[in-house]
């Protein structure tokens, strides 16, 4: 058998044959360094690719921040508070008016009707109780449990009034409508309440700390206090003269503002740590605009007198059913709208 070395040197001559012998060996040694990048980049270290690193799920990005109402509905709702949550002088029922329940929790509360706009997945609560103050809503009042006691990690929305007890409204507006000799009038306590609001400075904070902590995934929406008086004539039988009205407007005010700036703080502190949930400020001081006490259709309940004990009624001065249904929608509105900022 002839080989084909031979066969072409038979062919080509010797110088022929040696010149293709010479050809073939250079083509066996450059075309696997042309065809082959890793061959190419083991002799020469030129065209090497750079690896790509290999990609991992990161697990916090993976995870979708929930948007304000997923957030606000994926637990349970709670409605803490004083009287203004509780629902007194929204009176509507038989039951409403029992003398014997202690926290005067009534069926027009904007509790009921912001727990029927969301379907919440495990399901709603109303503890507020009339007279709460930041106190008893850690410690209990008349009877009743702590309202703390009440939320808890499963909790994904609380709504809340607290404040106004805090800071004596009660027995100031008592002091503007009952003039008496010794009194100091209603103007004239304005040195009292100052004193009061550095108090509720402190207890508020420690307060909203304290539902953070109990409920770490909330989102805790805390509600202002509305301008009761039209500033515009004097109430009829209230004895409130408009000067007074101004007074006592400028001081629910001041206790908006209060509590504005402990709710921004502790959201403030609920951010830096990452932590889920939020604090959230409901405006509600122009709540009532064009329906104050004195006004034709008021949405706010005027003094009214128990002429056989001769006291006050514990409505005067509080939200009547078409008020507690205002609330209601700020209340709904800012459950939609959320904090303004990312939820973790």
């Amino acid at each position: 058998m002839i080989s084909p070395v031979s066969w072409v040197r038979d062919r080509l001559g010797e110088r022929r044959a040696a010149l293709v012998l010479l050809v073939a060996l250079l083509l066996l040694a450059v075309v696997p360094l042309v065809a082959l990048p890793a061959a190419r980049c083991e002799v020469f270290g030129a065209g090497c690719r750079t690896p790509v690193p290999e990609q991992r799920a990161d697990p916090v990005a993976a995870e979708r921040a929930p948007t304000p109402l997923e957030a606000a509905t994926r637990g349970s709702y709670v409605a803490l508070g004083d009287s203004y949550s509780a629902g007194v002088g929204a009176e509507a029922t038989p039951a409403d008016h029992n003398p014997l329940a202690r926290c005067h929790r009534t069926s027009k509360a904007y509790y009921h009707e912001v727990a029927r706009a969301f379907q919440f997945a495990k399901g709603t609560s109303f503890w507020a109780c009339s007279g709460a103050t930041t106190g008893d809503v850690l410690d209990g009042r008349g009877g009743e449990p702590p309202q703390l006691g009440r939320i808890g990690r499963d909790t994904s929305l609380v709504t809340i009034s607290i404040g106004g007890n805090d800071v004596g409204f009660s027995k100031v507006l008592a002091g503007c409508v009952v003039r008496l000799p010794w009194s100091k009038g209603c103007t004239g306590q304005g040195a009292e309440i100052a004193g009061k609001m550095a108090e509720l400075r402190q207890s508020l904070p420690a307060l909203l700390t304290k539902i953070t902590t109990r409920a770490p995934y909330a989102r805790v929406v805390v509600m202002g206090y509305p301008k009761a008086f039209s500033e515009v004539s004097g109430v009829d039988g209230d004895n409130i003269t408009v000067s007074d009205q101004r007074w006592l407007n400028a001081r629910a005010y001041d206790l908006g503002q209060l509590v504005r700036q402990s709710v921004a703080e502790a959201d403030a502190r609920k951010a830096a740590t990452r932590g889920r949930g939020s604090v959230e400020f409901v405006d509600a001081y122009s709540a009532f605009a064009g329906h104050e006490v004195g006004s034709p259709n008021a949405y706010m309940n005027g003094l009214a007198l128990n002429l056989a004990a001769l006291e006050a009624e514990p409505r005067s001065y509080h939200p009547t059913v078409a008020g507690q249904h205002a609330l209601a929608q700020l209340f709904i509105a800012q459950i939609k709208k959320g904090p303004g900022r990312p939820l973790s």
